[in-house]
C-alpha cells in the first residue's frame, strides 16, 4: 500500500457522475449564498451536469467567521453548502456530504476549540492549506462528493459587506449608521446603502470564464443584499454579468419581509438591483404567487429590467418559507426549454 508523503497536485481525479446521471444539458453558472444557493443547485443538479455554482465571500459569522479570522482564508461555510448539495445522489456521495455537514457541539468539557465548527469547512480550510491555492482546494473537495459541477468563490479575497441603516439620533430625528459585516447587516432591518471592500477586490477569473461561456445564468434566491446583491457590487463580475451572452434567470424569494429587508414588497427587490447596476438586465423573472400579492407592481418592476416574468409554485409544503427542489426544477426546465 503506497503511503503519501508529498503535496497533493493541484488537479483533482475527475468526480464519480453516479448512476443515475443523464445527459449533459445546458451549461448553467448559479450565483448567490448560503441556504438559496443551496436550493437554486439542487434542483439545477436533476436538469445539468454542466453545472458551475460562484458563492460569495463576505461571510463573518460562526465557524467561518472564525476560520476568516484566524486564518485569513476565504469563509468556507457557503462554499461546503454548494459543495454538499450538488454532491452525488449515491451512498458515497450522501455519506460524504453528512460528514461536510457535521457541525461539533459541546461535549462535556466547555469551550473546546471545535465547538459549533463545521466540519468541511475544516476539511476546506486543509485542502487550502495543503494546496495553496482556493480553486483547486474547492475541486478536491468537489471530486471527494462526487460533485455533479464545480464550486468557486466570487472573488479570491475574502470581502466585507458595508451597510447604512437610519437610527433615531439623540434630538429625535434621524441618522445615517454605518455597520460592517455580513452578520449584522443580515439582520439590521432595512439598508439603506450597502457597498462591498475593498472596492478593488479580484474577481475569481475560472468565475468570470464560466460567466461568459454559460447558456443561463441563475442568480438568486437568497438573502437579498448580503447573498444576492454582492455579485452586482464586485465591478469585475457586473461587467461579466452584464456582459454575457447567456440568458439570465431572476429567482425571487418566498419570504420578502425579512431581518435585512424589512418592509420590502417584490418590486422593491427588483428596483434593488436595478439602483445598484442599472445596466444590468434579465430575461425571467421566477416568482412564487404567493409571494407576489401586487401582480401589476411587480411586472412594471421586472419590465424596467427587462425581464418577462414567470409565477409557479416553487416552495415546500408547509409553514417554512424553502423552495422545494422537484418544483424549482420543473420551473427552471421550463424556462430554459422556451428560450
Amino acid at each position: 500500500m503506497a503511503l503519501f508523503t508529498g503535496a497533493l497536485p493541484l488537479v483533482p481525479p475527475p468526480a464519480g457522475k453516479g448512476s443515475g446521471q443523464q445527459d449533459k444539458g445546458p451549461n448553467v453558472v448559479a450565483l448567490g449564498g448560503g441556504h438559496g444557493l443551496a436550493a437554486s443547485l439542487s434542483a439545477l443538479r436533476l436538469l445539468t451536469s454542466e453545472l458551475t455554482a460562484v458563492v460569495t465571500v463576505a461571510d463573518d459569522g460562526g465557524s467561518s467567521g472564525r476560520l476568516r479570522e484566524e486564518y485569513g482564508v476565504l469563509p468556507p461555510g457557503d462554499l461546503r453548502m454548494a459543495l454538499s448539495a450538488l454532491c452525488d445522489d449515491t451512498d458515497w456521495g450522501r455519506t460524504w456530504r453528512d460528514v461536510m455537514q457535521h457541525r461539533f457541539r459541546r461535549g462535556k468539557g466547555s469551550g473546546g476549540s471545535l465547538d459549533e465548527h463545521a466540519m468541511g469547512n475544516l476539511l476546506i480550510v486543509t485542502l487550502w492549506e495543503l494546496l495553496g491555492d482556493a480553486v483547486a482546494g474547492l475541486k478536491w473537495a468537489g471530486a471527494l462528493l462526487g460533485a455533479r459541477g464545480q464550486v468557486l468563490p466570487m472573488s479570491t479575497v475574502p470581502l466585507t459587506i458595508e451597510g447604512d441603516i437610519r437610527v433615531t439620533a439623540p434630538d429625535g430625528g434621524t441618522a445615517l449608521q454605518t455597520i460592517h459585516g455580513q452578520a449584522r447587516c443580515a439582520v439590521a432591518g432595512s439598508l439603506e446603502e450597502v457597498r462591498l471592500l475593498p472596492k478593488s477586490a479580484p474577481a475569481c477569473t475560472e468565475a468570470l470564464t464560466a460567466i461568459e461561456l454559460a447558456d443561463w445564468v441563475v442568480l438568486g434566491p437568497g438573502s437579498w443584499y448580503t447573498s444576492v446583491l454582492p455579485h452586482l457590487l464586485l465591478p469585475e463580475m457586473r461587467q461579466a454579468l452584464c456582459a454575457t451572452p447567456a440568458k439570465r434567470c431572476l429567482t425571487m424569494n418566498l419570504a420578502m419581509d425579512t431581518k435585512e429587508t424589512t418592509g420590502m414588497t417584490a418590486a422593491d427587490h427588483l428596483h434593488v438591483l436595478r439602483r445598484y447596476a442599472p445596466e444590468f438586465s434579465v430575461d425571467v423573472v421566477l416568482a412564487d404567487p404567493a409571494s407576489v400579492p401586487d401582480r401589476q407592481e411587480f411586472e412594471k418592476a421586472a419590465g424596467m429590467i427587462g425581464a418577462e416574468v414567470v409565477l409557479g409554485k416553487v416552495g415546500a409544503s408547509g409553514r417554512r418559507p424553502v423552495h422545494e427542489p422537484l418544483r424549482l426544477a420543473t420551473a427552471y426546465q421550463d424556462i430554459f426549454g422556451n428560450s
